[in-house]
Order: structure tokens, then C-alpha cells, then sequence
């Protein structure tokens, strides 16, 4: 399948040709000198190639003389000294970066790197360390990452790259004529839903990415099959769920439709806006006008059906029906129809029937924002709606999809993970919190009898907080930052962690007192590490704990590992539970606030966020791979007995892999670890 208005010679002109031509040679003969250069001196000659190579790709025509020249110019040592000298290690998500880079000799290198894995695709060219299904794998996921610059619109931000953006989109259209469209939208839809699985509170991105998806099945369709239907269902889900809304006829005509329909039709315009709701997790701009509409529908209640609320959400609605329309009137508008499903979650979980919420959400109706947390909000919303109404409408996401909130591209796992699990257990202190940052732009908390507030403090990492994050944690995230490093500074000079004091003082009395740590806090060797693992064993294996299940979420820090096993990072999260799966093996249910639960952490270590008994918003891993990643959990302090049953064989299998990943520089020199 290819793109519309594109060949193979990119609508080269004679004239073309023949600066083509003359380009050509003068490739071929840097090309040669860089192949009679010694290893030494390779630098000094890629340069004149890659100068070239900027010229010619900017011509039509031009990635075809490329691709011919590709294998050539990795073996005359065109890659040698770079990242791109190792194509099994490139990262498709980093290469629509490089491809507009300011610097013309990275934008060359990746156009020749791409134009590499063509020729590996296309059976042209052969390397050692890519074969050929690997490379055409590796262009689908390129083409898929960059779909928008195939058929989108550019926006302003691609208009102000001018030239640069215009050399991508040629290199994407060139790669995509080669190896078409038809795996790239399987690759891009199975994704989607694969993301979708996980419940995140954000959804432009997966909804820009479905609109695009619309887009491309609109100019160019696909081949019938599992693709096509697992794309339309994702376009119909936002643009077309109902019979009325079917055609995508804006929101006029639709309320012209339903308030002449009869009570048959409005009930089948309900029930296919809440199963495609549910299917996806998605709302479409016509179910939140729907919602709206359906408020002043006096001959019968339609709100339950268009939620497709289960028998708790019926017992809320029942009960709290008053606040409930109030919430839906003031939150679900097409600009926030997401607000939709987080009420309907919110409902599931029965959270009204705690006894402060209620008028919790009845102060968050009547709450009015100040100075710079309003000018916060419309900074990262828009002026679309009110900051209050995205604020409400973003408490509605969190409160019905606690596991969902995440930290975005920021470094604050910590602050994210405290509201998703203040959401889940605690969620009217969520709503105390909301209401002092709204209306006094600070946040008032205690570290064991000592005030801090985050208006006297510095910034902390997150400087003044995320703006692409959900409106809570844009609200919130800036303070609890700010209060998390001052709890840090009041621990300096207690031996040991200081999140075994921090972490209780800042989540919550359920956090458990204790702490146990894998590393020496000052060397950042392995210590004890037997007895940590037997720890772990004995506070969270059924098997080895009596059987007690896990009352309350707890905080723990894992060693996150890459593909390879190198050491990432220390990062925050969150454990669930602790369960067998289907197939009877033991795993550990969590919550990762960095957006993506599902992770690849080297050494067969997936990070599984459906198929094994995950609820909405969890990953899991088999207890031993887990364990192997984890450098910090909670603990009660009266336990004394730490897994003494635990046979040694477990132990070392857990400990091996560990010491095959994060922990392979940070054995003890006596190598007497857990003696």
C-alpha cells in the first residue's frame, strides 16, 4: 500500500536528475576515501560523507541513491565511533527526534541508518547483527511513532522547522513506500490497546494517535482483518459509538437527532456510548454531550445507562443522585468528556458511601481557584473550560482511576504515587489537599510534629510542577515535591534510609514503620542481601507469611534495569497484592506511576500489564523476577523472625539475577553478602 502522491523518484524533475546525478559521484567518492582511511583516521573522513549525504537527501529522489549506498557505508566505517554503530541497540522512539536535529550531520546519520534497515528489510544488504524480520520491525515501529508526520496536518511546531521537518516527512514517506502502511497500523492499534488496558488518566496522546489512525484508514483503508477491526472499533469508539453518532456529524446535528428519537432509540444511544465506554476506556465528545442533554430529560433517568453503571454504581446513584447530576453537569463537557468515565469508576468503587465525600465533592462544586494555581491550570488546559471545571473533572479521573495517575515526563514518582494511592485509599484527604493549594496556593503538612509548608520552601525537582500531567497533579505535584525534599533534609544525619521515616510521615498511617534496605546507604554495596530477601519473603509470600493478604497499598523502590539489564535508576512504587495467577504461579500486583507499567527489564523480566489477572492500572511480575528488581520495601518493626524456612536454592536463584543486572557492580569485596 502506498502514500498518495508519492514514487519512487519523489517527483524528480530532468533538472533533478541531474543535480542527483552529480551528488551521486561526489558520495561515491568520500565514500571511497572513508573506505582507504585507517580505523585511526575514520573520523576525519565521515564528515565529508555525511556533507554530502545532507545535500542529496533534501533532493528527490535522493533516499533512493542512500539506500543503494547503504551497506557500503557501514562497511567503509561511516557509523563507526557513534550509537548508530550498533543497530540491535537503536531505539525507534529516538529517531523522529534526530531526524529534525539542528545539527545536519545527526539528521544525515540517522537517514543513513534508516536507509541501512531498508536495505536489511528489502533483502538488499545483510549485517551481522540485524537480520532482516528484526529490520523491517524496527521501520514499522519508526513509522508508527511518527504516523502524524505521514498524514497529519503539521502544526506549528512542525511549520517552525521548516526544511527539517519537510526532510523527515521525505525519509518517513520513502521508507513507508518500501515497506507499506499495512504492519505499521497493526503495530500502532495493538499498542493502543495495549495502553488502553492500563486505565491511564491521560488519553490525548492515544486519542490523537486513534485520529490519526481515522485518518489513514480514511486515504488509504487496509486490508480486511483482525487490523481493521481493532482500528475501527478504537475510530468508532471516539467519533462514531452510537447509531446517531455513527456518521461523525458534529454535536449540533446530534442533539438535533436524539431530541427526536424515541425512547427505544435514546435507550440503544445510552447502552453503545457505555459499552464502547467501558470497551475502551475512552469517551467520545457525543457521550459527554449525550450526558449533558440527558440532565434535562425529565421522562426517565438516562444518566445510569449512558454510564453503564453495575449494581454498586446504581446503589450510589440511588443514594446520591443530587450530587451526582451536579458533578455531571459541572465536569463532562466535550472539551472534558474523560470526566465521564472516571465518575462512572468512581461510582463502581462505591466511594460516595464513604462518609466524607460527599460533601468533599460537594466543596469541590463550589470551589473557586486563586492566583497562581488558576494561571497554573489554564497554562497547561487551555481556555477551553474553566480551571475549575478541568479541575473537577480531572478529581473525577483520579478518584475513579486511582492506578491511572501518572508522573508524566518528570522526575516525581514519588509525588505521583502519593496521589494515586491517597485516590485509592484516603481520597477525601486527596480532596483536603486539592482545596488548600485551590484556594491559598500552598500545602500544609507535618513530619513527626513539625510543620512544613511548601510556600517557605525552594523548588524542588519538579521545579514549579508539571503542566503535562492530569489537572490534579499539575495542581498538586509542585508543593508535594517541595514537601518531600524538607522531610529528606529534616532525616540528615539518621543512619540508614531516610525513607523509612519519610515514607509513613508522607503517604499515610498505613505505611508500615519498618524498612528494609538492600544497599548500604553510604558505599551503595549490596548488604545483607540474603537476609533482605528472606525479609521480603517472609512480609509478602502467602506461602511464608501464613497466608495473610496484603490489607493496605505499600510504598517500595525498585532498581529499574533496560533490555540489556544496565542499571536505569531507583524509581517509587507501589505494592498491590500478592496472588497466584490463572496459570497458579505466585506474582506480585503493582502500581507504576511512569505512565507505561509495561516494561522490558532485561533477562526475560516483562513487566505483564494484562493477561495474568491484572485489574485495571496494575503490572505484575512472577514473585522471584520481581523481587529481583526491588532494593527497598516496608516492613512492621515487631516482626522477629525474617523467612528462616526460605530454602537457600530460592534465595541464590533471586539473588543471581539480581547480580546480573543492577546490582553486578555492587557486591561487597568480601563478597560475604547476607553472612
Amino acid at each position: 500500500m502506498n502514500l498518495r502522491n508519492a514514487s519512487s523518484a519523489d517527483g524528480q524533475t530532468g533538472d533533478d536528475s541531474a543535480a542527483l546525478a552529480r551528488l551521486s559521484g561526489t558520495l561515491d567518492l568520500a565514500i571511497e576515501r572513508l573506505e582507504r582511511a585507517r580505523p585511526f583516521a575514520k573520523a576525519r573522513y565521515q564528515r565529508p560523507v555525511l556533507d554530502v549525504l545532507g545535500r542529496i537527501i533534501a533532493q528527490p529522489g535522493g533516499l533512493g541513491v542512500v539506500r543503494e549506498r547503504a551497506a557500503r557505508m557501514d562497511a567503509a566505517g561511516l557509523f563507526v565511533g557513534s550509537d548508530w554503530d550498533r543497530p540491535e541497540a537503536l531505539l525507534p522512539q529516538l529517531v523522529g527526534g534526530t531526524l529534525v536535529s539542528e545539527d545536519p550531520a545527526f539528521q544525515a546519520l540517522e537517514a543513513a541508518s534508516l536507509s541501512r534497515f531498508l536495505a536489511v528489510a528489502k533483502g538488499d544488504a545483510r549485517h551481522g547483527n540485524l537480520h532482516q524480520d528484526g529490520a523491517r520491525h524496527f521501520l514499522t515501529q519508526v513509522l508508527a511513532l511518527n504516523l502524524k508526520d505521514l498524514f497529519g496536518v503539521p502544526d506549528e511546531a512542525a511549520r517552525g522547522l521548516g526544511a527539517r521537518h519537510e526532510v523527515k516527512c521525505r525519509v518517513l514517506r520513502h521508507i513507508a513506500d518500501h515497506i507499506g502502511l499495512n504492519d505499521v497500523l497493526s503495530v500502532l492499534v495493538s499498542e493502543i490497546w495495549r495502553l488502553l488496558e492500563q486505565r491511564s488518566v491521560q488519553v490525548g496522546v492515544v486519542k490523537d494517535m486513534i485520529a490519526q489512525i481515522a485518518v489513514a484508514l480514511n486515504e488509504n483503508g487496509t486490508e480486511p482483518g483482525s487490523t481493521r477491526l481493532g482500528a475501527e472499533r478504537l475510530v468508532s469508539a471516539l467519533f462514531g459509538p452510537t447509531t446517531a453518532s455513527r456518521d461523525d456529524p458534529g454535536l449540533a446535528v446530534y442533539l438535533d437527532r436524539i431530541s427526536v428519537a424515541d425512547d427505544a432509540g435514546l435507550s440503544r444511544e445510552a447502552m453503545g456510548f457505555a459499552r464502547a465506554m467501558h470497551d475502551t476506556g475512552l469517551v467520545s465528545d457525543y457521550h459527554a454531550a449525550f450526558l449533558t442533554w440527558a440532565l434535562d430529560f425529565d421522562q426517565r433517568p438516562l444518566i445510569p445507562e449512558a454510564l453503564g453503571l453495575g449494581s454498586t454504581g446504581l446503589d450510589c446513584w440511588r443514594h446520591y443522585r443530587g450530587v451526582i447530576e451536579k458533578l455531571v453537569r459541572s465536569a463532562v463537557t466535550p472539551a472534558t468528556p474523560q470526566a465521564a468515565y472516571g465518575l462512572a469508576m468512581l461510582l463502581e468503587r462505591g466511594t460516595l458511601h464513604h462518609a466524607p465525600m460527599v460533601p468533599a465533592l460537594e466543596r469541590q462544586l463550589s470551589l473557586r481557584l486563586r492566583g497562581a494555581a488558576r494561571d497554573r491550570l489554564a497554562l497547561g488546559f487551555g481556555p477551553a473550560v474553566s480551571p475549575e471545571t478541568q479541575l473537577l473533572a480531572g478529581v473525577l479521573q483520579v478518584l475513579g482511576q486511582p492506578l491511572g495517575v501518572g508522573q508524566g515526563a518528570n522526575p516525581t514518582c514519588q509525588s505521583a504515587r502519593a496521589i494515586a494511592l491517597w485516590a485509592l485509599n484516603d481520597p477525601d484527604y486527596l480532596l483536603h489537599l486539592v482545596t488548600q493549594v485551590a484556594e491559598f496556593d500552598t500545602l500544609q503538612m507535618q513530619f513527626e510534629g513539625t510543620p512544613i509548608n511548601s510556600a517557605d520552601l525552594p523548588a524542588g525537582l519538579a521545579g514549579m510542577g508539571p503542566i503535562d500531567a492530569d489537572p490534579v497533579s499539575v495542581l498538586l505535584v509542585g508543593h508535594l515535591d517541595r514537601i518531600y525534599a524538607e522531610m529528606g533534609r529534616l532525616c540528615a544525619g539518621r543512619p540508614g534510609d531516610p525513607h523509612k521515616w519519610i515514607n509513613p510521615q508522607f503517604h499515610g498511617w498505613w505505611v508500615s514503620r519498618d524498612c528494609a534496605v538492600a544497599v548500604d546507604v553510604t558505599t551503595g554495596k549490596l548488604a545483607a542481601y540474603d537476609d533482605f530477601l528472606r525479609r521480603f519473603f517472609a512480609t509478602y509470600h502467602p506461602d511464608h507469611n501464613g497466608g495473610r493478604p496484603l490489607g493496605h497499598p505499600q510504598p517500595a523502590g525498585i532498581a529499574v534495569t533496560d533490555a540489556q539489564q544496565r542499571f536505569v535508576g531507583w524509581h517509587a512504587i507501589a505494592i498491590l497484592r500478592v496472588a497466584e495467577d490463572q496459570a497458579g504461579r505466585m506474582r506480585i500486583y503493582f502500581y507504576n506511576p511512569n505512565n507505561d507499567s509495561g516494561q522490558d527489564w532485561g533477562n526475560g523480566v516483562v513487566v505483564s500489564t494484562s493477561g495474568h489477572g491484572e485489574r485495571y492500572g496494575e503490572g505484575s511480575l512472577e514473585f522471584d523476577p520481581f523481587l529481583s528488581r526491588v532494593y527497598l520495601f516496608h516492613d512492621e518493626p515487631l516482626r522477629s523472625a525474617h523467612g528462616q524456612d526460605i530454602p537457600a536454592d530460592v534465595i541464590a536463584r533471586v539473588r543471581e539475577q539480581a547480580i546480573a543486572s543492577w546490582a553486578a557492580d555492587r557486591q561487597p569485596e568480601d563478597e560475604s553478602v547476607g553472612a
